[in-house]
């Protein structure tokens, strides 16, 4: 059986200001799942800070409620909550000359006070965060020196020395090459599975959370919050609502967004996953149609049209 950590019942969030209630998100409910990795996807401006917001216990709803392991958030005390929710923000201020060991060890802090002092316990779960991240070998380097998918690894490893069941990351690839970007939303569905975590992930990147989440929460203005595995949501056509207008749809086909205006048809004959490229480059250029087939083969690589034969498609194209 499936517990959820987190459940929103009914929600109603927004700001006051002055005697006024500006409502952002209506009637929103949710659960965040131990031992999955969630991704929450919307448009910018949606909402996403609002409700990361009221499941860290910072925002107090209108309505309804947010419970943490079936209590609600309102009656935790700052010291209780910080040892059940860890968060892991976009860019966080850290000193430069502190270690990565050093850093870590502050996701200790709810357990030891302020004071600092780490008992044995404290230091084995240090260490077992350094390991869980693979970062043992930076322990004592300082993290003005470190590259930014190492500093994010480091954040991640203060998250799980912190030993809270509920993580929130708000970006946690933002600014990361490829490869770290990859390696770091990989690393977290790990950290789910091995260690019965609920990690909840705001993110931009919807190549990577479908390539790693376990579940999504779509959010999107003047909609429930939809929620599912990223394959259900692709199938029933729900991964739309992260592309509102008539402009881009999700090609359940490919497995990415691409534009729904598709005017142009060239005949290609051959492998269908080179014709689709050579198609692609083709709309790209903005050329508009051919008065003949294509013929695109794979070993070796060679397009032929009119005639003639191109081993790049940058040379057919500039031939055109």
């Amino acid at each position: 059986m499936r517990k959820a950590s987190i459940i929103g019942k009914k929600l109603s969030l927004g700001y006051t200001k002055g005697k006024v209630q500006r409502e952002i998100l209506h009637e929103l409910s949710f659960e965040l799942f131990s031992g999955e990795m969630t991704c929450l996807l919307g448009p910018n401006g949606v909402g996403k800070s609002t409700l990361v917001k009221a499941i860290l216990g910072q925002l107090k709803p209108f309505e309804g409620e947010v419970l943490l392991n079936e209590k609600p958030i309102s009656t935790y005390s700052n010291e209780d909550l910080a040892k059940q929710l860890s968060v892991v923000l976009t860019e966080p201020f850290l000193p430069a000359n502190m270690t990565v060991g050093q850093l870590v060890a502050m996701g200790r802090i709810p357990h030891t006070g302020w004071t600092g002092k780490l008992e044995d316990r404290d230091r084995v779960a240090v260490q077992q965060a350094l390991s869980a991240t693979k970062i043992e070998y930076l322990q004592e380097d300082r993290i003005s020196e470190i590259s930014d998918g190492q500093r994010q690894k480091a954040l991640i490893a203060r998250a799980l020395a912190q030993d809270g069941k509920v993580m929130v990351l708000d970006e946690p690839t933002a600014h990361l090459d490829l490869v770290n970007r990859y390696e770091i939303m990989h690393l977290l569905q790990e950290i789910a599975k091995t260690q019965g975590k609920s990690i909840l992930v705001v993110t931009h990147d919807l190549e990577i959370a479908l390539e790693t989440a376990d579940r999504f929460w779509l959010l999107n203005c003047g909609t429930p919050l939809i929620s599912g595995l990223p394959e259900d949501l692709v199938i029933s056509g729900e991964i739309n609502q992260l592309l509102p207008g008539k402009k881009f749809h999700f090609s359940v086909e490919k497995g990415r967004i691409e534009s729904k205006v598709q005017d142009l048809k060239f005949e290609i004959s051959g492998p269908e996953d080179l014709a689709g490229w050579i198609s692609k480059a083709l709309e790209k250029a903005g050329i508009n149609g051919l008065a003949g087939a294509i013929e695109v083969s794979r070993e070796p690589f060679l397009i032929k049209y009119a005639g003639r034969e191109f081993s790049k498609v940058e040379e057919f194209i500039l031939a055109l």
